[in-house]
């Protein structure tokens, strides 16, 4: 079913291009995202902004008097029904289609509209692991375009008025023909008067000189999610630039540069850091205090006989997961790399306990005889280089 462009305006059919525009500009003025940030008000504004310019195209108009919609594909005014050219409107569309890239179109496509949709903007932000971690707010200052405040975005000085362009009577194109192979061959280019919008500003404003916009530094919150990575992009809508002639905004993108952290590495959702422990305490066991990322301070129990290079997995303990809907699903885990430290000086006395204690445990070095003990280094490199 097509769109009642003429409704969403408040219009009447008959209304006058002037009229539209008129329409157009109170609703803009109402809508704009920088005066009404709702999000009702957003969609609204892009709605009034969308059927501006339909009904500011004299074809695009025209199909809609006709019944029909120029922004469905499937649409065709009168149906389509029974066209023998398959969708054209006659052989002057099919010659336009076919000379029309290289001749740029004999028949006019209209006036562009000033307002057009602002562009996306990308900024990088440094956040420290445990801003990561916690999620956090963050003030953010960008230089973009904003609506002109003196204008409103509409390009004219008070008492300014806007007048059909003299040089294209308003079609935003001018044709001439050209002599060729095939005959005569009219081409249309923009109108270098009105620069294609076939219109002319008579008095711009002073401010934004027509564009309906100035470029401008602004503050921007924005809200960072827990469980955010390096390189994730956040995007928050309608905070870009805005568009010529007051369009709405584009997205702004911020992108998440990690810093590194002193004690912990991420990898994926899980976390690892490496706890060094005397061999005292290896061999004996003991409860060490493990300051976390997110948890705060956590007794950590190290079993007696713990080896060097053991590795101890504190289960949910890590990055909190991040889905795409925004939602944090549970936490990674948390891996702890035990290093165990042996003393490199130590005095005599110290000397002569370690040598009661390997005489008592009947300890002495020596090489393995082959390696094939169970869980031995060279039986692991054997397995691994026979897969």
């Amino acid at each position: 079913m097509a769109r009642d462009y003429y409704g969403i305006l408040g219009v009447p059919k008959n209304a006058s291009d002037q009229e539209i525009k008129r329409a157009y500009r109170k609703l803009a003025r109402e809508l704009h995202p920088d005066v009404n940030p709702s999000e009702d008000a957003q969609h609204k504004f892009s709605e009034v902004t969308t059927a501006y310019e339909v009904l500011s195209d004299p074809q695009k108009r025209k199909i809609v008097d006709l019944g029909g919609d120029p922004l469905d594909n499937g649409a065709r005014a009168g149906g389509g029904g029974g066209d023998p050219f398959g969708g054209f409107g006659g052989l002057g569309d099919i010659m336009d289609a076919f000379f029309g890239a290289a001749t740029g179109g004999g028949r006019g496509r209209g006036p562009r509209s000033r307002v057009q949709p602002g562009s996306d903007a990308l900024i990088r932000i440094s956040l420290s692991l445990e801003e990561c971690a916690t999620g956090v707010d963050k003030e953010i200052t960008v230089d973009t375009a904003v609506l002109c405040d003196q204008c409103h975005g509409n390009g004219t000085a008070p008492g300014g008025t806007v007048k059909t362009c003299d040089t294209c009577g308003g079609q935003g194109e001018i044709q001439s023909v050209q002599r060729s192979f095939l005959g005569q061959v009219v081409t249309s280019r923009p109108c270098p008067v009105c620069r294609g919008f076939g219109e002319v500003i008579t008095d711009p404003c002073r401010q934004c000189g027509g564009d309906g916009r100035v470029r401008a530094r602004r503050s921007v919150t924005a809200k960072i999610p827990a469980g955010v990575g390096d390189g994730m992009r956040i995007r928050l809508s309608a905070q870009g630039e805005v568009g010529p002639g007051g369009g709405p905004a584009g997205d702004l993108y911020i992108e998440v540069d990690e810093e590194p952290h002193e004690v912990f590495v991420r990898e994926g959702h899980d976390l690892h850091c490496n706890l060094r422990i005397p061999m005292t305490a290896a061999a004996l066991g003991a409860t060490v205090p493990l300051e976390t990322l997110i948890d705060g301070e956590y007794e950590l129990s190290v079993d007696p006989g713990t080896q060097s290079g053991t590795e101890l997995v504190l289960a949910g303990m890590g990055m909190p997961r991040l889905r795409s809907s925004g939602r944090v699903d549970g936490r990674g885990d948390l891996h702890v790399h035990v290093d165990v430290a042996v003393p490199t000086k130590i005095d005599e006395a110290q000397r002569e306990l370690l040598q009661q204690l390997a005489q008592l445990r009947g300890e002495e070095a020596g090489v393995t005889s082959n390696g094939r003990h169970q869980g031995g280094l060279f039986s692991k490199l054997r397995a691994k280089s026979h897969k």
